[in-house]
Formats: C-alpha cells, sequence, structure tokens
C-alpha cells in the first residue's frame, strides 16, 4: 500500500478533542458478508497493562491519509470527509485506551487513516482476450473436424481465405493476450490484498499460492481471490511513533490494522461503526494473520471473533 509522507507540520499539531469525540452512539446497522481483519504490531511495541487488567492510556493524534477510490461511484462513501471517518474511528480507539492528544508532547502515537473501496477487476468472461480465445478456439475447431483438406488449404464447406496455419497463429495470439490480462489481474488482486490484509495469507500473488490451482488445496485461495475480486469498503489505521517523527523527523511504524467487508448489500456510512467495532480489539496488536468472520444478514453482534481457517504467519 503506497504511504503518503507525513508532513512535518501534521506532526506538530493535535486534532482536539472536540473534533475527536466519538460519534453519538446507535444501533448496529444491518450488515452482510465477509468481515475481515488484519493486523500487525512492531516487536518493539508493548502496550503496558494497568491493576484492573486495562490498558494504559496511550495519546494519539489522527492524520489524513487520504480516501482511496474505486472504479464505482458510492454515494455512501464519497460524501464522507477525514473527520466523518475520525468521529466514527474515535469511539472504538477509546474503548481501548487511545485517547485523542492536545498536547504534543505527550502525545505517543501518529494514527494515518485511510478508507475507501477497492479497485477490481472485472469478470473474466466480459474480457476482450477471452472473446477472441473463443473466436480463435471455435476457429481452429473448425479445422480438425471430418472435412479438414490437405494441411494449408481451407476445409471443405467453410472458412473461405484461412488458412489452418492462421488459425492457429491466431489461436497463439488470443493465448498470450489472455495471459498478459491474467498478469494484469494477479497483480491488482496482490495489490488489493495487501491494502486489505489478505496478503498474510501467503497464497495471494505468490508462486506458492499459484501452484495450489488446480490442486484439492485451492478451495482457500479461491474463496480469499472471490472476496478481493468483489469491491470491498475497508479502512486502514497506521499507527507511528509522534515523538520519534516530530523530534527526529523520523518515521517508526509501530502498528497498523486493516479492515473491511464487502461493498455487496452494504453502506459505508452505515457499516463503518460496526467494522471499526469488530477490529478495535486488535488496535496495537497482532493478529498472526488474517481473521474474517461471517456477518448474517440482519444486526451485527460483537462477539469473539473467531477465524474461517487456519492461520498462516503473516509475510514478513
Amino acid at each position: 500500500m503506497k504511504i503518503f509522507p507525513v508532513a512535518q507540520g501534521a506532526v506538530a499539531l493535535a486534532i482536539t478533542s472536540f473534533l475527536l469525540a466519538p460519534a453519538p452512539a446507535r444501533a448496529a446497522e444491518a450488515l452482510t458478508g465477509v468481515t475481515a481483519v488484519a493486523s500487525r504490531a512492531s516487536s518493539d511495541y508493548i502496550r503496558v497493562k494497568l491493576a484492573d487488567g486495562s490498558y494504559q492510556p496511550e495519546f494519539y493524534s489522527l492524520g489524513k491519509g487520504g480516501k482511496w477510490g474505486g472504479n464505482i461511484s458510492d454515494a455512501t462513501v464519497d460524501k464522507l470527509q477525514f473527520l466523518d471517518v475520525a468521529h466514527v474511528v474515535a469511539g472504538p480507539l477509546a474503548d481501548q485506551n487511545f485517547v485523542p492528544a492536545t498536547d504534543p508532547a505527550k502525545t505517543k502515537l501518529l494514527i494515518m487513516v485511510y478508507w475507501g473501496t477497492t479497485q477490481v477487476p472485472g469478470p473474466s468472461s466480459d474480457s476482450m482476450a477471452y472473446d477472441q480465445l473463443s473466436a480463435a478456439q471455435a476457429n481452429l475447431a473448425s479445422f480438425n473436424g471430418p472435412s479438414v483438406a490437405p494441411s494449408g488449404n481451407t476445409p471443405k464447406g467453410g472458412n473461405t481465405g484461412v488458412t489452418s496455419d492462421a488459425a492457429e497463429s491466431a489461436m497463439s495470439g488470443a493465448m498470450a493476450m489472455l495471459s498478459v490480462e491474467n498478469e494484469q489481474r494477479d497483480r491488482l488482486d496482490f495489490k488489493n490484498a495487501q491494502m486489505l490484509g489478505y496478503d498474510s495469507e501467503g497464497v495471494i500473488g505468490t508462486d506458492y499460492g499459484n501452484n495450489l490451482k488446480g490442486t484439492a488445496f485451492a478451495a482457500k485461495r479461491d474463496t480469499l481471490v472471490a472476496e478481493i475480486e468483489e469491491n470491498r469498503y475497508f479502512v486502514v489505521l497506521m499507527a507511528y511513533d509522534f515523538q520519534l517523527l516530530w523530534k527526529q523527523k523520523k518515521h517508526k511504524l509501530l502498528w497498523e490494522t486493516r479492515f473491511s467487508i464487502s461493498e455487496r448489500h452494504n453502506e459505508f456510512d452505515k457499516a463503518l461503526p460496526a467494522m471499526a467495532q469488530y477490529a478495535s480489539r486488535y488496535f496495537g496488536q497482532d493478529t498472526h494473520g488474517l481473521l474474517r468472520a461471517q456477518v448474517l444478514e440482519g444486526h451485527v453482534d460483537v462477539g469473539e471473533v473467531k477465524s474461517l481457517g487456519e492461520v498462516a504467519p503473516p509475510q514478513k
């Protein structure tokens, strides 16, 4: 995922408690689909626990990472500005004792906020390469039937002016074009996997994952690819060492949390509170891979999170 450089001036500011007041509580909205969370933490980032088991408060400032747009218009996300998202995210952050700061000297974290929708490839069956391959296969098949004339001649009763060599050449060209298109599709899949945390499973955009195609172990990879090849709403929080950035102008990522849900049948502005609440228990923590939970159609019950399958170690 591309990270925008953090402006030096942004480090010195602390967004006021007024601007970061949590959004008013409201009933959970109806969601459907798979909600996914992937969180990673630096090995030297450790949250201190108090005697009552809660975490010691950590002061933070939010930074505008930016909105990432998909390839379709969606008013439920397009209308939201940074402060709209910040208001919602502030509540789940507060639940984990992350406190908005007004004094830079006491601020520990600069949390950059990114949100938006993924850009996904279109259906393979709609591609020009797929159409050309189908036409080339049909044309070549006509030379392999019972009416084939001597090599290099047109078959009896059809394809006048087209030789079998030309048909084979067209077939090769169509296959090459489809191969290029598939490579582009794989690159876009991998980009989305990185954005959403799906790359932590190690089966998308890797030789290992590609070698699973057509085997009995391909089901998990196919499921993950199917999810990221549908538009997904997402939020990414990236927490940097505020003091190091402020005083030495050095970027050190302490933790990041990526959470998302399918755009289909959902609306981002309504889904965001439940998504953030679901992911909040992993703010500053390491999930050691991707966690996915099926959200049944109806109201969200943010209960114990369970993985839908084996979790692979995170990719370094």
